[in-house]
């Protein structure tokens, strides 16, 4: 679910494997617009009145109202005809949103309903929830919907206050008439520490089994030391929402160590698998739980493959794209009899570590053995990126995921597309469609962290028929949209041979570093060094802060010097706070950046909590983690997104 207090792991290996043959069959995309029915717009302008938080939110903050972002579809099982779909509505730049909005559709997703705020869940007091309730929240995020064989349908949040507290929360809200009102809010899990945060939960209605709906999230937990964990948290009601049992810990990967994008899917046996990524030792893993007791107790995590995506950026101006590049998205075939899962995610391994891609999994057993990744998206020459994964009733496989292969060097904007894959044959081979009808502009998209249309995207299925369900910018604001892809599809062709296409005339470069910035000149983020080039040599450890650091408002300013060649390094800052007698560190901001020889200052951005001390001048402290080897660098993980 994400600026936000996070500390993000841009770093990458200095020399990846380069490409070798590639064995997985990728198609070519021929067009049959028969199979695409047009875009149909499911959010329009916010339901939610101006300064509706409850609260005055930080001036530092931007609010991109009548912005929607980060959306979730489900069919209903026992009317296919209707579609419940939730997103973020008026997103933040530093995290979430004024709340989360809701469409209904009873036609197939032919037309959508927006509800209003009194019909909405009380996630938040934007979404209605009265002041003292448990859904009494300034901002929420991560939506996430899932309906019950029943037609029961169930949302869920991540809800936090951004300055009255730093109270955050899962809360669950139940529907009983297809999306079109909804039940007073449950709490699964409240922390009120400014040192916990609960983070990307997801919900899995059981549909072998009505009285069961699972919650599964990440717990971040900062300790006094700087140390930190992030463990796997799960809930689950036995009597179809009535009530909820105590949440838990299911898996803990250590100290220092997380998980993150926990979701659970279904087989037909009532097995429970849980995807998510494992980050240990500073190194990134896909992996999976399994549970044949409704989610009483957890086998042993099964690994899946390694996560090698570096994420997404401007292909001209270098800027962020935030994406779903650390969250695997998982699918199970839900016919009777079968044991087949899938899982899909960004990796930049079949590019030579150039750009991500679109990869896939494929468990036979029910997720406990998988075959190797294969590269799906079918333009190589292009970053892709968010993919959705969904299987109907055939057991026809659906994946959609944007890339930029209709970019252009000439193009003023960043045009982006939205893509489907369909696979007959277990993944074996794809045919593609595109379901955007001309580019979008991704610049236009909100800033959170990098241009956002969300972390991860939606896809249903209603019997043989796929539900797509995305974001895309426009003119001031970002909306979102569903459409239906049906038969005729388009037919498979040949893969192509092994090794990197060249990329179309005219289209726009991959993805490439950045020069590195000389002294007194903007210190940039550390860019990916290209397989097969010799790294500057480095010196990490000879990096010197030479004063504590003037703190600002939204900026702390250290100045460094740096004697070697070239310096690369994290810098993160702290206020020692002191409570009770106790000394605490609280965590104000960090960064990562590489310079050359010289002197320079640094320009940290402050977070959250930060700003909050900000007035009463506390002491900096500043630690520098650096490793031991020249081209590689290295540094403690500890992620979270809103």
């Amino acid at each position: 679910m994400r600026e936000e207090r996070l500390a993000w792991d841009r770093a990458r290996p200095a020399l990846l494997a380069l490409l070798a043959g590639l064995a997985v069959a990728i198609v070519a995309v021929p067009v049959a617009r028969a199979a695409v029915d047009p875009l149909v717009p499911v959010s329009g302008a916010s339901p939610f009145p101006p300064a509706c938080n409850g609260a005055s939110q930080p001036q530092t903050s931007v609010e991109y109202r009548n912005t929607e972002v980060e959306p979730w579809i489900d069919a209903n099982p026992t009317n296919p005809n209707n579609l419940v779909a939730m997103w973020q509505q008026d997103r933040y730049s530093d995290g979430g949103a004024n709340g989360l909005g809701v469409g209904v559709s009873r036609n197939g997703g032919q037309s959508w309903t927006q509800l209003g705020v009194a019909n909405l869940p009380k996630f938040t007091r934007c979404q209605g929830a009265a002041a003292g309730s448990d859904g009494d929240y300034e901002r929420a995020s991560d939506p996430w919907v899932s309906f019950g064989p029943d037609g029961d349908g169930y949302g869920v949040s991540l809800s936090f206050n951004e300055t009255r507290d730093l109270a955050n929360a899962i809360l669950v809200s139940e529907s009983k008439d297809g999306g079109a009102t909804w039940g007073p809010v449950s709490l699964i899990r409240r922390d009120t520490s400014p040192l916990v945060f609960n983070d990307k939960e997801a919900i899995t209605a059981d549909y072998t089994d009505r009285r069961y709906v699972y919650v599964v999230w990440d717990r971040i937990e900062e300790f006094p030391d700087g140390s930190y964990k992030g463990p796997t948290w799960f809930a689950r009601t036995a009597d179809g929402g009535a009530s909820w049992e105590a949440a838990k810990v299911i898996f803990d990967p250590g100290v220092n160590d997380q998980t993150i994008g926990n979701q659970i899917v279904v087989m037909p046996d009532g097995t429970l698998v849980n995807g998510y990524t494992l980050i240990k030792d500073g190194t990134r893993s896909i992996a999976v739980m399994r549970s044949g007791d409704k989610g009483a107790n957890w086998a042993p995590q099964v690994g899946v493959s390694s996560l090698e995506a570096i994420g997404v950026r401007d292909p001209r101006t270098g800027e962020p794209v935030r994406t779903g590049d650390i969250l695997p998205e998982l699918a199970s075939d839900e016919r009777p009899g079968t044991n087949t899962v899938y899982m899909v995610w960004q990796d930049a391994r079949f590019s030579g570590g150039q750009r991500d891609q679109i990869v896939l999994s494929k468990s036979s057993d029910g997720g406990a053995s998988w075959s190797a990744p294969q590269r799906i998206s079918t333009v190589p020459g292009t970053q892709a990126f968010t993919p959705a994964i969904r299987v109907d009733a055939a057991g026809n496989l659906g994946v959609t995921y944007y890339d930029f292969r209709n970019d252009t060097v000439a193009s003023p904007t960043l045009d982006t597309d939205v893509w489907f894959l369909r696979s007959t044959d277990g993944g074996q081979t794809f045919t593609e469609e595109r379901l955007s009808p001309s580019s979008f502009d991704m610049r236009a998209a909100p800033v959170a962290r990098g241009f956002f249309v969300g972390d991860y995207s939606g896809l249903a299925v209603a019997g043989e028929t796929f539900k797509p369900l995305f974001a895309q910018a426009g003119a001031g604001t970002t909306d979102v949209f569903a459409t239906t892809v049906r038969a005729p599809f388009a037919s498979t062709t040949t893969p192509p041979g092994p090794g990197e296409p060249t990329p179309p005339a005219g289209t726009t470069p991959p993805v490439g570093p950045t020069p590195p910035a000389g002294p007194g000149a903007p210190v940039p983020a550390i860019p990916p060094t290209r397989p097969g080039t010799t790294p500057v040599p480095t010196t990490p450890r000879s990096l010197r802060v030479e004063k504590r650091g003037k703190l600002g408002r939204r900026f702390a300013y250290l100045k460094l010097r740096c004697p070697a060649p070239r310096c690369r390094a994290r810098v993160e800052l702290s206020a020692v706070l002191r409570t009770g007698g106790r000394r605490r560190p609280v965590i104000l901001g960090s960064r990562s950046f590489q310079i050359d020889r010289g002197r320079v200052t640094l320009q940290v951005r402050l977070n959250r909590r930060a700003r909050r001390l900000t007035a009463r001048r506390r002491r900096l402290a500043t630690r520098a983690l650096f490793s031991a080897r020249a081209d590689r660098f290295e540094f403690r993980v500890l992620l979270r997104r809103r």
